[in-house]
């Protein structure tokens, strides 16, 4: 197949939906060799901050001078950004041949893999064939029975839980966080960022049960941090703490070093003069957002372009940002669970305004000389970005792959 038509295939993968479940996935990885066993993996899991967590800990890596694997979701843009090594994507023909791989293993299946299942064994077979020393894996939602938890990692790691994929993870605190904790494996240690008094119970039960060695970060990391927020401090103190267990040689200063320039993109990211962007999709994280604001700019209001999934309870979200907002500019996302822009007036006090695309909201949102906040989905956020990429609008700080090259296999 050609780059276009494997994408097309693994797009079409989408009509199978979510499967939660492991057989899959191994049966996969035996048909292409099972190129996870020769590789370490980090393993992270958790409802907010995975993706900051992963970036941070890929970044320290390869300042220390490991070649690193990074599987990461979802995608804002462009597919290959789930897959990369030192920072680098995977190249189109690497997606190409994999896929097409893929494709003649599972072809006369009864119970054909899933879109995320396909891209999980992607990713293992391409790392391994790009020789990566160590792999740092996101779960994609879950973590029991998520496709990513058929490794034995170096380390277990957790980020904070919160509310989110209730119709498939449970509709507790307590629930959620049980999900969360099937990536804990015997003999593997662990370590969480601080939880809420329910989670924190579940994640030390599980850990009884498989004599998994479970540390709780209790401070903020002190050093310079690439990502904006207080939260952002926390989480790189949460990726520290698991470098450490993981035994991997990471000397101070690369650490610093990595910490220090790591980049994300879609998270608190600043585009041009005016315009931030942050794919805060739940409660949780739009109340990280709203701090991180009144940190940076104070008591100063947004024009808020906000889009939101309809499952993610936007009425939550949109309570956190209501105190940054002159007023909502309320636009579709582009997923089927969109929430219908025209629901979502009803759902805050502060003015609000309906537009049928981001574009035509974005040129409302310019007018005048104010800031402009884009939130609500990570969805979302990629659609700005493509949007700004494509009228040649910059990031102020350097992307991603500028960070951290390794010097050494």
């Amino acid at each position: 197949m050609t780059y276009r038509e494997a994408i097309g295939w693994l797009d079409g993968s989408q009509t199978k939906g979510i499967k939660l479940g492991l057989e899959n996935t191994r049966r996969l990885l035996g048909a292409v060799g099972n190129p996870e066993s020769g590789l370490r993996f980090l393993h992270v899991a958790g409802t907010n901050g995975k993706g900051s967590v992963c970036a941070m800990l890929d970044a320290v890596l390869r300042a220390a001078g490991y070649r690193t694997g990074l599987y990461t979701s979802p995608h804002l843009i462009d597919f290959r950004e789930r897959i990369r090594v030192d920072g680098e994507m995977i190249s189109r023909d690497g997606v190409a041949e994999g896929l097409t791989l893929l494709r003649e293993a599972v072809a006369g299946w009864d119970h054909a893999p899933t879109y995320f299942e396909i891209g999980t064994v992607l990713a293992m077979d391409w790392f391994a064939r790009s020789g990566c020393d160590v792999v740092v894996l996101e779960t994609g939602m879950g973590g029991r029975f998520d496709s990513t938890n058929v490794v034995s990692p170096l380390v277990s790691v957790i980020t904070p839980i919160a509310m989110d994929h209730m119709e498939w993870l449970g509709e507790t605190i307590a629930a959620i966080a049980g999900e969360k904790a099937g990536i804990l494996k015997e003999g593997v240690p662990a370590v969480s960022a601080p939880q809420c008094r329910e989670a924190e119970r579940v994640l030390l039960s599980r850990a009884q049960e498989t004599g998994s060695a479970l540390s709780f970060v209790d401070a903020p990391w002190v050093g310079e941090v690439g990502l904006s927020g207080e939260h952002q401090a926390w989480n790189a103190a949460l990726a520290v703490d698991a470098l450490g267990a993981s035994g991997l040689n990471c000397p101070p200063e690369a650490i610093d070093a990595g910490i220090a320039r790591v980049r994300w993109p879609g998270r608190f990211q600043r585009v041009g003069e005016r315009m931030v962007v942050d794919g805060a999709h739940n409660a949780h994280s739009a109340r990280s957002l709203a701090a991180t604001w009144r940190r940076e700019f104070g008591g100063a209001k947004a024009r808020v372009v906000f889009g939101a999934l309809d499952d993610k309870l936007p009425a939550g979200i949109l309570n956190e940002l209501a105190p940054l907002a002159s007023e909502f500019l309320f636009v579709p996302v582009g997923s089927p669970r969109s929430a219908k822009p025209s629901d979502l007036p009803a759902m805050t006090e502060v003015p609000g305004r309906v537009f049928s695309s981001l574009e035509e909201a974005m040129g409302a949102a310019l007018e005048g000389d104010g800031m402009v906040l884009v939130a609500g989905s990570l969805y979302l956020a990629g659609s700005f970005l493509e949007w700004a990429r494509g009228r040649g609008m910059e990031e102020q700080k350097p992307p991603l792959e500028a960070c951290g090259r390794s010097s050494k296999a």
